[in-house]
Order: structure tokens, then sequence, then C-alpha cells
């Protein structure tokens, strides 16, 4: 069995490669980011962003020459309430929170035609989600979504990817609360199992508002999801959960940056995920940075994996960066191991057939956190694709 990787804990720690692009940074915040594509350079995968990333498999997005005329479909499917238009890359709506930090993300901002803007008004309660379908991919292709929360307007965002065979999706979320606004925005990637998908969210969190950023990976040849989050003001709260099931020869990647440049403000991180087959490998970085204005910062961020066959791998790394002493709390965890042998004893012990008892501590490992999602359309269907997923290795 090939083991999972140690865990790596570091704090305030830089990393060294050689050649172009490769210059150590003291800290996770002074990354190079620009709108400009000539400024982030094509990586050679010994970068500390790219090195988890199996590069022959993800290069097809880094060159604007591989992609084809047109940006990816998207179907939207809200109230009457909720504005959504199609504008041009002028608009000045877009490219407003946080700017490009990777070459997949600049890529996308430089190669998009059209922006998709979803704007929930002031003061507006929406109590049905909304539903944005990205399906019926085909060739390689960029896309540009916006979600804007308005002061005090409160809503359920679902962004859902499925489908699209061979296909490969270059994409950009960029997600805004305003003053005292609570949104929630779930992204599902259910691709079928050769799609290539590289998603740069970043979120911005206003003053007294709250974001809920939850990412949720079944399918997927390689999808490789970076979060990046601005806090715009003080009190603000940030909420990411992050599941994911990795069969033989996937690889999802979940790259999560919290910068905390604020005071006053929240965050919890918490990430879970499950693996089986040869080749699954899993890649969870978990960066934390509370700069020397974030007076009062409380945040936490936990990653766990399971490992439920031989051959799969999983490598985790929480990284914390303190640069003020007058705060709340900071803490990270993280573990990666197999079965939990006493809990499968005492199933079995019971009368419980071995298979049976796998099944039900898998689903207990993801029920708590699925749990806290909240919205029962999700929640049923996301625990339907566990049991499909722990059938896969039944009758393998």
């Amino acid at each position: 069995m090939t083991t999972p990787n140690t865990i790596v804990e570091t704090m305030n720690k830089a990393h060294s490669h050689g050649g172009p692009q490769t210059a150590a940074h003291s800290s996770r915040g002074d990354r190079p980011t620009s709108f400009n594509l000539d400024d982030i350079a094509v990586p050679r995968g010994r970068e500390e962003d790219w090195r988890f990333t199996p590069m022959r498999r993800i290069e097809r997005l880094f060159d604007p020459a591989n992609y084809d005329t047109g940006d990816a479909p998207v179907i939207v499917d809200a109230p009457n309430a909720v504005s959504v238009e199609t504008v041009a890359r002028d608009d000045k709506r877009l490219g407003t929170v946080l700017a490009p930090g990777d070459r997949t993300a600049v890529v996308a901002w430089s190669g998009f035609e059209r922006a998709t803007v979803i704007e929930i008004p002031a003061e507006t309660v929406v109590d049905a989600p909304i539903h944005i379908n990205v399906t019926d991919l085909d060739g390689t292709r960029n896309q540009h979504i916006v979600v804007r929360a308005a002061a005090f307007s409160k809503a359920t965002v679902i962004l859902s990817h499925t489908g699209s065979a061979g296909a490969a999706l270059n994409q950009t979320v960029e997600v805004e609360t305003s003053e005292s606004a609570d949104l929630t925005v779930i992204s599902l990637q259910e691709w079928d199992d050769d799609i290539l998908h590289a998603s740069n969210q970043r979120l911005a969190v206003g003053g007294n508002s709250k974001l809920t950023h939850i990412v949720v990976s079944f399918g997927g040849d390689l999808v490789r999801v970076s979060a990046d989050t601005d806090f715009r003001a003080p009190g603000g709260e940030l909420n990411m959960l992050g599941i994911y099931f990795v069969d033989a020869g996937q690889h999802l990647e979940h790259r999560v940056f919290v910068d905390h440049s604020q005071p006053n403000c929240y965050s919890r991180v918490t990430y879970k995920g499950a693996l089986q087959g040869k080749d699954a490998h899993s890649v969870w970085i978990g960066d934390c940075l509370i700069r020397e204005a974030a007076d009062g910062t409380d945040t936490y961020e936990l990653n766990r994996n399971l490992v439920l066959t031989e051959g799969a791998k999983a490598d985790s790394v929480p990284n914390l960066e303190i640069e003020n002493g007058e705060i709340k709390g900071a803490g990270h965890a993280s573990a990666t191991g197999r079965f939990d042998d006493e809990q499968l004893f005492y199933l079995m012990s019971r009368g419980v057939p071995e298979q049976e008892a796998r099944r039900l501590v898998v689903r207990g490992f993801f029920a708590e956190l699925i749990n806290q999602i909240g919205v029962p359309e999700v929640v049923d269907r996301l625990m339907a694709t566990v049991e499909a997923e722990m059938a896969k290795s039944r009758n393998n």
C-alpha cells in the first residue's frame, strides 16, 4: 500500500525551488497576483503552488492557444427578485474581488468573452436556492461567474457541474457580500470521470456579513479548486466546508487561503475526504494569514482524510502565519488514516457484517459535515452519492 504522506504543518515557513517563478516568499500574502497574463509565467511543477499537481494532466489550461472560441455554457434558474445578466468583459462589476493568483486563474481572466452576473438586491431574503448549472461542455473553455449579495440580503446559491466527458473548464467565480448580508455558495463538482476542471473562486466578505462557502468534489479526472478570501471590513464571518471522495486514478485538489486583514473577524475551515482505488490522490492546502491589523481574529482550519484501500494517497498541508499578538484564537489540525479498527470491531461484534460496518463508518465520517450544509436537496443528494461511492468499493 502507498502510505499517505506524513502530515506537514508549517508556520511562517518559506519554500525554495530553482528556476524562474520559484523565488521564495516569506509570507503567503506575498504571492504575486495580476490581471496581466505576462506577469504569471507557465509553472514548471516545482513551485510551491504546483508541486502536488500532475502537470501533464493540467498543462492544457496554461496556454490560451489551446482554448476553443466561446465561453462555457451556463444556465441560471433564479427567483424573480434576483437579477441575472450576461455582460461584456468591460463591465465594472467584474474583477473587483482580488486578482488572479496562479497561471490558470490569469488565463481564465484573460480568455473569457462574456460573464454571468447574479445579484441579490439589498434587504431581500431569497427563500428558494438560486441554481447555476454548468453542463453540456465540450472542448476547452473559459468561464466567468459573479455572485453579489447586497446589504442585509440573504440567499443560497448552488453552482452545479455535471456531465461533459472529455472536456476542460477553466473557471473564475467571484463572490461578494456587502454589509450584514448572509450568503451561502455551494460548488458541486459531479463531473464525468474524464473532465479537467480548474476553478478559481475569489471571495470578498463585507463588514458584519456572513459567507458560507461549500465545495463538494466527487467527479472529474483532475479537479483543482482554489478559494482565496478578502475580508473587507470588521466583523465578517467566513465558514468554509469541503467534502471530496476520490476514486482510482482521480486527482482532486483543494486550496484555501484565508487572509485575515481586518479586526474582529471569524473563520472556520473544515474539509473531509475519502479515497479508494489505485492512484487515487487528494491534495488539501489550507493557508491562513493573520495580518498585523487583524486584532481580535478567531480562526481554525481542519482537514481529515480517510484512506479506504491500498494505492491511495492524501497530501494535507495546513499553514498558519500570525503577525498579530492580539487575537482571540488560531489553530489548525490535519490527519490521514485508515478505518478506525475500534469502530469496526464494535459494529462487527454486534453482528454487523464487515462490508456494512465499513459503509456505516464512512457514512458517519461524512454525515456530520454534510448535515451542516442545511439545504435538504443537497444533503440528500450528497448522502446518496456517498452510498454510491461505497457501492463501487463493495463491487470491486
